[in-house]
C-alpha cells in the first residue's frame, strides 16, 4: 500500500504517492484545464439538444413557486395542455441557447491562471462550477437572453406569464428576478449548465483512469 506524501511548490501543497514523481504546478494546471474543457464541452452537448433540459429531471425548468402551484390548478380544470405548452417552450428555449456557451466556456479555461487551476484541483465537487459561474455567468446571460426571448415569443402564454408573474412578485409570492419569463429561463439555463459541468467534473474525479487521458490520470489519480 502506498503511503501518501506532500511536496511543496511555491508555497502550495501538492499530493504525491510513494516513489511516484511529484505533481508539479504545470501538470496540475494542465490537468485541470483538460478536465474543465472536457466537462464544459460534454455538458453543452448533453443540454444543447432536444430534451436536454426537458427530459432531464436534474435541470428541467419548472414554473417558479406560486406559479407552479397555479399550474396545478389549471391542470385540474382541464387546461393542462396550455401549461405543458409553456413548460415545453421554456425548456426548448434553454436547449436552443446552449451552443452559444461553448466558446465562452472554452475561452475561460484557456485563460485560467495556475492559481485558479490549483484552487479547483484542491476544491470540492463544485469548485469547477464556481469557477465557470464567476467567469462566464454574466456574458453568457447576455448571449442567452435574446435567444430565449425569441424562443418564448412563439408561445402566446409568455406574455401572460409576465403579467401574472409581475403581480405575484409584487405580492412577494415569487422572487422579482423570476417575474420575467425570459430572465427566468435564462437564469435556469445557466444554473442547469453549471450543474451539469459539475456532474461531469465529479465523473472525472471519481474515475480519472476511465477518461483515457494520461494527464487526467496523473493529476486526479494523485488526489
Amino acid at each position: 500500500m502506498h503511503r501518501r506524501h506532500f511536496v511543496c511548490s511555491a508555497g502550495l501543497l501538492l499530493p504525491a504517492f510513494g516513489a511516484r514523481a511529484a505533481l508539479n504546478e504545470t501538470d496540475a494546471a494542465s490537468g485541470i484545464r483538460t478536465a474543465l474543457e472536457r466537462g464544459a464541452v460534454a455538458a453543452v452537448g448533453l443540454l444543447g439538444k432536444p430534451d436536454g433540459f426537458l427530459g432531464n429531471p436534474l435541470v428541467r425548468i419548472e414554473l417558479p413557486g406560486y406559479l407552479k402551484d397555479g399550474a396545478k390548478l389549471l391542470k385540474a380544470t382541464g387546461q393542462g395542455k396550455r401549461v405543458d405548452e409553456l413548460l415545453t417552450a421554456m425548456n426548448r428555449a434553454a436547449e436552443a441557447a446552449m451552443p452559444e456557451a461553448k466558446s465562452l466556456l472554452v475561452g475561460a479555461v484557456k485563460n485560467m491562471s495556475v492559481e485558479d487551476g490549483l484552487k479547483i484541483l484542491r476544491g470540492g465537487d463544485d469548485a469547477a462550477t464556481q469557477f465557470f459561474a464567476d467567469k462566464t455567468r454574466e456574458p453568457l446571460g447576455q448571449k442567452f437572453l435574446p435567444i430565449v426571448g425569441r424562443a418564448t415569443q412563439k408561445v402566446k402564454l409568455a406574455d401572460k406569464y409576465n403579467a401574472v408573474a409581475g403581480k405575484a412578485a409584487g405580492m412577494g409570492l415569487i422572487r422579482s428576478e423570476d417575474a420575467n419569463i425570459q430572465q427566468y429561463v435564462t437564469g435556469k439555463a445557466l444554473d442547469g449548465l453549471y450543474l451539469m459541468i459539475g456532474e461531469e467534473e465529479k465523473k472525472i474525479r471519481r474515475d480519472p483512469v476511465g477518461t483515457g487521458s494520461a494527464i487526467l490520470k496523473k493529476v486526479f489519480g494523485a488526489l
